[in-house]
């Protein structure tokens, strides 16, 4: 079985699909608020990195520094960078549909695992082994499945309980914003049910097997018709896309099951990093971002940041700013049959800082 935290040990030919078309990119430059110039990432067709601009040109809390980005490429690139398996645990990719299935399941609740208050993870043993934050919600919904519960399927995650779901995810906590993700469950459910015969493999089905095809692609879909993965936010005006879980979710199954031609997507190189709380974290302590004293005094302080507020929009637009600039400038330096796409940049520095001790903002949300 592969956890997160053991993503750099797995490697895949993989990449080198996602990434024949990707050449090597040169910066194009955009122009701050201030007038400054500022390097801007090649358009790799992806609304998410198109919908930055406003937000990396105009940012007062959170800076994103092009010289480091280019001091770690210079190292990072030499690095094994391999395509990681993030989401199909427990031996299910050899049982394709029910993976699919148990993917988004899971998915769709990955966020939170973090008690606010006291900072203490989530944590749960299960057949033997110890797990914490998103691979302990996986293990206890593996569990609920040994146990005969039916948490895959749309009937039973539109009706569940919040005294169920305290069964089902039993650990060292409660398991943070269980109210929340038992509402998630429910408009997935019903949406489940209404359209798809209550299967996430049969939502998956009948999507094109791209990400954005005019409006039938995967994340085009997700978005769309559950609203919880509408990842949206307003920043002086500008509609700022995150789709943070509808991209995981995409590149969880294209992960663990493309391998076996299970799964097909033809445009992974459109996937941006995932905006969440760790990989933010590790941008700021490699140096690659820095914040404004009064916001680096606010999350050093563990005090709480406001969903959709300026300082977390420029958090989470940073993140994909400078993943996608770090992806550019790694990429100059492999050679044409080693090139990579964002995400295992992203995976690079999620598993490396996912237990730092860097103290990370702190915002109460479904989103990530």
């Amino acid at each position: 079985m592969t956890t997160r935290r053991e993503l750099l040990k797995a490697t895949s030919s993989l990449a080198l699909v996602a990434a024949t078309n990707s050449a090597l990119r040169a910066n194009s430059s955009a122009t701050s608020g201030s007038g400054k110039q500022v390097a801007w990432p090649k358009p790799i067709g992806s609304p998410v990195l198109e919908s930055l601009r406003p937000v990396i040109e105009s940012s007062r809390d959170v800076h994103t520094h092009y010289d480091k980005i280019v001091e770690v490429a210079s190292w990072m690139a030499y690095e094994e960078l391999p395509m990681p398996n993030i989401g199909v645990p427990f031996g299910l990719e050899k049982t394709p549909d029910v993976a699919i299935d148990f993917v988004m399941v899971c998915n769709c609740i990955d966020s939170a695992f973090t008690d606010f208050k006291t900072h203490v993870k989530f944590q749960v043993d299960y057949a033997g082994e110890h797990f914490s934050d998103a691979d302990a919600m996986q293990a206890c919904l593996k569990r609920a499945m040994d146990d005969g519960i039916p948490v895959l399927e749309g009937k039973f995650l539109a009706r569940v309980t919040k005294d169920e779901l305290a069964k089902i995810f039993a650990g060292n906590i409660e398991m943070p914003m269980l109210e929340e993700k038992m509402a998630v469950f429910h408009q997935v459910g019903d949406v489940l049910n209404a359209k798809y015969d209550g299967r996430f493999l049969n939502f998956v089905r009948s999507c094109s097997s791209r990400l954005y095809d005019n409006g039938n692609g995967l994340i085009d879909r997700l978005v769309k018709e559950f609203r919880r993965y509408n990842d949206v936010s307003q920043y002086d005006g500008h509609e700022v896309k995150f789709y943070k879980l509808s991209q995981l979710g995409c590149w969880a199954m294209y992960s663990g099951l493309s391998g076996a031609g299970a799964f097909k997507l033809e445009d992974a190189d459109k996937l941006t990093a995932f905006a969440d709380y760790i990989v933010p974290a590790a941008l700021r302590v490699m140096g690659m971002t820095s914040y404004s004293p009064a916001l680096e005094k606010t999350i050093n302080s563990y005090q709480m940041i406001e969903c959709d507020s300026r300082s977390e929009v420029e958090i989470r637009a940073h993140c994909l700013y400078a993943t996608a600039l770090l992806r550019e400038e790694v990429n100059k330096l492999r050679p044409a049959d080693l090139q990579v796409i964002i995400p295992q940049i992203d995976a690079r520095l999620w598993t490396h800082y996912h237990a730092t001790t860097w103290p990370h903002h702190l915002t109460k949300t479904i989103m990530y």
